[in-house]
């Protein structure tokens, strides 16, 4: 909408006196809504956005661009962008018809051009973003991103914003090393388990992790330390001697989210989270 005023002026025989001020506005004849198909987004993930654009009045308007800013944020004296538009993802409809192509360049900030909506019609513009090395991921971060919609057709530009929150999990890799890797009969080794957690949620007791493992050669004697506190067995973990078979309990093993800096160029870094089982036995 364009609000406008006028008034006229009158002249005679030297004399100039003004009318009234009338006001009215223009309404817009185009509105636009932006919507992420999912509104969560995670590390190297990517976010699907749909761009819905509706013309109100009885004549096509053309020549139209959807700018979008990608979430692109101040960070020293420049702009980062946390999205980067993907290559060829970009579909344009209109009243639900697929369309040829539309110029699109990749920025950021990314601009889709050439698009024209009919009277009393729709278009449709469906294309996906790349999460960058930019965006930050800890719980409830958010991501907010602004089409702005141009054009000689209309009165002033037209926007429409999305708003995406970093998806909170737990992400949970394992790693194992024995010391030593050589050993002799009735010798004791030492299994080390790292557990990491790369995700922005803790992995809690009620997640219920569980490390299994079958030991070949078979362990006696086990001492199993988690974290640095000697745990016992059927209250920890259970163990069988004739097959190997280690188990810990459900709710035992607990890893504290990652943590997250960010770097002077305004990458952000992920430190997980780590907890460590050490398992150390006769052969």
């Amino acid at each position: 909408m364009a609000v406008f005023t006028n008034f006229a002026t009158l002249s005679y025989n030297g004399v100039t006196t003004n009318s009234n001020v009338v006001t009215g506005e223009i309404l817009q004849s185009i509105s636009a809504t932006k919507t992420a198909v999912v509104p969560e987004y995670s590390a190297d993930g990517d976010v699907t956005y749909v761009v819905s654009l509706v013309n109100s009045s009885t004549a096509t308007v053309n020549g139209l661009s959807v700018t979008d800013d990608l979430g692109g944020y101040a960070f020293g004296t420049d702009t980062i962008y946390p999205l980067s538009l993907i290559d060829g993802s970009v579909r344009l409809y209109v009243n639900g018809v697929l369309q040829p192509a539309p110029t699109v360049s990749a920025g950021p900030p990314a601009v889709i051009g050439g698009i024209s909506v009919p009277a009393g019609g729709n278009a449709i513009i469906i294309y996906e973003a790349a999460v960058t090395r930019f965006a930050p991921l800890a719980a409830t971060d958010t991501i907010v991103n602004t089409v702005t919609v141009d054009g000689a057709g209309l009165a002033s530009p037209v926007t429409a914003a999305e708003t995406i929150t970093a998806r909170e999990d737990a992400d949970l890799t394992v790693s194992k090393a024995v010391n030593p890797a050589v050993i002799t009969e009735n010798g004791q080794l030492t299994y080390t388990f790292a557990i990491e957690n790369s995700g922005n949620a803790d992995a809690d007791a009620t997640d219920n992790v569980i490390l299994s493992d079958t030991f070949d050669p078979i362990l006696t004697d086990l001492t199993v330390v988690y974290n640095g506190t000697v745990w016992t067995e059927n209250v920890n973990y259970t163990y069988d001697e004739t097959t190997g078979v280690f188990t810990t309990l459900p709710g035992q093993i607990t890893v504290p989210a990652a943590t997250y800096t960010q770097n002077a160029d305004g990458e952000w870094v992920r430190s997980p989270g780590i907890a460590t089982l050490s398992i150390t036995g006769t052969v």
